[in-house]
């Protein structure tokens, strides 16, 4: 099993994660495996790529399966790509990998 840690890093006040995104997926899924080659966690959402749909997607997702507000979950860059870095408070490095970790 490959580890979220490839994904994951530390920031100013929040922990950075980067989230390789398949929108208009069937069902939702976060994490949704590793994507080493990107060193992202797989993030699956039901809501098509238009008009933000799937980046308030993204941040609802997130932030439901990790226990936080949606406030606390921010997309930092990628909001027009499937690539994204989100900014993520209320955890440190490594909770948040044992977290996705025990997730995958």
């Amino acid at each position: 099993m490959t580890s979220a840690a490839c994904a994951i890093e530390s920031g100013d006040g929040c922990v950075y994660c980067m989230l390789d995104v398949h929108a208009g997926s069937k069902r939702e899924t976060f994490p949704a495996g590793v994507n080493e080659w990107r060193s992202a966690v797989g993030c699956s959402i039901r809501a098509p790529p238009v008009e933000g749909k799937a980046n308030k997607a993204i941040v609802a997702l997130v932030s439901s399966v990790l226990g936080v507000s949606k406030s606390s979950v921010t997309i930092v860059s990628g909001q027009t790509s499937s690539v994204k870095r989100v900014c993520i408070y209320g955890f440190d490095k490594d909770t948040l990998v044992k977290t996705l970790d025990s997730l995958l």
